[in-house]
């Protein structure tokens, strides 16, 4: 008996866009008071909620951690279809690196993150090199001598899509909007 199994290219993309066991993570971790909560549709991963900017300022749902890490080092990036009302989003993603083993030791704090300006109104289409990814710490970008690490797509381990009103540089996100939200994900893709 033969058992069909996918290549190993295709089972790493389909992990990509797996949303179901996708959680919510507010402002309220940090004493917010922000409700949010994501849902899968048939459309794809839903955001929605109330976002408070006082004491805190965002919104995300994120993956589990991806036990084994995808290793997406065949690719450049990743494109994102993201229905944002506007707003300015951000992608935030998990990964080790292969210099100084930092990111173990703070790994629930180190994130490589991009801006995702989004369309006022229907479907935005987004690519994010892996070039343009900037590390930070806690919403902020992060000083010597975290600078010498380099992203490892061989490595991503967790993904978050976030409304903070803290950009990827940590001044203020020009693009955020406190209040009713409602942010559909469509789908994340690898692309060469």
């Amino acid at each position: 008996m033969t058992i069909d199994t996918p290549p190993p290219e295709a089972s790493v993309l389909s992990r990509l866009s797996e949303f179901s066991a996708w959680k919510s993570l507010n402002d309220s971790i940090m004493g917010g008071s922000s409700q949010a909560g994501c849902r899968v549709s048939p459309e794809g991963l839903i955001l929605e909620g109330e976002l408070v900017e006082q004491g805190g300022g965002f919104v995300s749902c994120r993956s589990p951690m991806l036990m084994p890490p995808l290793d997406l080092s065949a690719y450049q990036g990743l494109q994102l279809e993201v229905d944002g009302e506007g707003r300015t989003l951000k992608l935030a993603i998990a990964s080790r690196d292969r210099i100084f083993g930092l990111t173990e030791r703070i790994s629930d704090e180190l994130r490589w993150v991009a801006p995702i300006p989004t369309n006022g109104s229907g479907t935005t289409l987004v690519d994010i090199p892996f070039s343009s990814l900037q590390a930070t710490l806690r919403a902020k970008p992060v000083a010597l001598p975290f600078r010498l690490l380099r992203f490892d797509p061989s490595g991503v381990s967790q993904l978050q899509l976030l409304h903070s009103k803290f950009n990827e540089s940590g001044e203020l996100n020009q693009g955020f909007r406190p209040g009713q939200i409602r942010i559909l994900l469509r789908s994340i893709r690898a692309v060469r």
